[in-house]
């Protein structure tokens, strides 16, 4: 198993915000975690990374307890996120805030290499390589985002709302870009989103949070069935 989170429970100030949670995601999956505004799933994944600490309960990865790290260290043992918004320094190059996802390596040969496969994965980042990032269309945003994740060579990366903001033509790219790196770089994924269709179809798994609390998990074939879920998340997304 590559991640397990055992009966996590976190708190912000006094109010509950996880409750109870497990949940397990397989070397190779991508899992997406659905649920509306509020239902903890930004929490979940700042938890996973270590940015919230678990009041109780546990986080493993690669069958090692994570919880009690400093977040470096998280990181270099191999996770990533994709933040919603945050993280981007508008007045550097494109460059520059891609090679932040490095800066835990020391050997610049293998930045090198890393950084013109990414090229190859993205060509229009690396047309854009001197322009501002702050300039960037949203969709190249996220594609910076998604860049710099993985130029950090992760084995885990955690996708936080990839489609938010963006037009429905860039939102089918940027999917289209998550599968393929997954193909292509056998990276596994944690998916939060709520594009519930567009999720379901780049997941083999996934698991509903409502109020902090798992309240259905299933393999995507079992949830694009599910009456409840057909009538809470799938009725009107596209």
């Amino acid at each position: 198993m590559m991640l397990e989170l055992r009966n996590v429970n976190t708190v912000y100030g006094e109010m509950p915000v996880l409750n109870n949670v497990t949940l397990q995601v397989r070397r190779g999956e991508t899992v997406c975690i659905l649920g509306a505004n509020g239902a903890g799933k930004t929490t979940l994944l700042k938890t996973i990374l270590g940015l919230v600490k678990p009041v109780t309960g546990s986080v493993h990865f690669l069958g090692e307890r994570i919880d009690g790290l400093p977040i470096h260290h998280v990181v270099r043992k191999g996770i990533a996120i994709v933040p919603e918004r945050e993280g981007l320094f508008p007045d550097l190059p494109v460059e520059k805030n891609l090679l932040l996802g490095a800066y835990h390596e020391g050997n610049k040969n293998i930045i090198e290499e890393r950084l013109e496969h990414i090229y190859e994965l993205f060509p229009r980042l690396k047309e854009r390589k001197r322009q501002r990032a702050g300039t960037l269309s949203g969709g190249e945003r996220k594609m910076l985002y998604i860049a710099r994740a993985l130029l950090a060579d992760p084995k885990l990366i955690l996708l936080d709302e990839p489609s938010l903001g963006l037009a429905p033509a860039i939102v089918n790219e940027v999917f289209a870009m998550i599968s393929r790196i997954k193909k292509e770089n056998q990276i596994t994924f944690i998916l939060v989103e709520q594009n519930a269709r567009k999720a379901l179809r780049v997941s083999e798994r996934g698991y509903v949070l409502q109020k902090g609390q798992i309240v259905y998990e299933g393999t995507t074939d079992e949830m694009q069935k599910s009456t409840v879920l057909q009538q809470s998340y799938l009725g009107t997304a596209s």
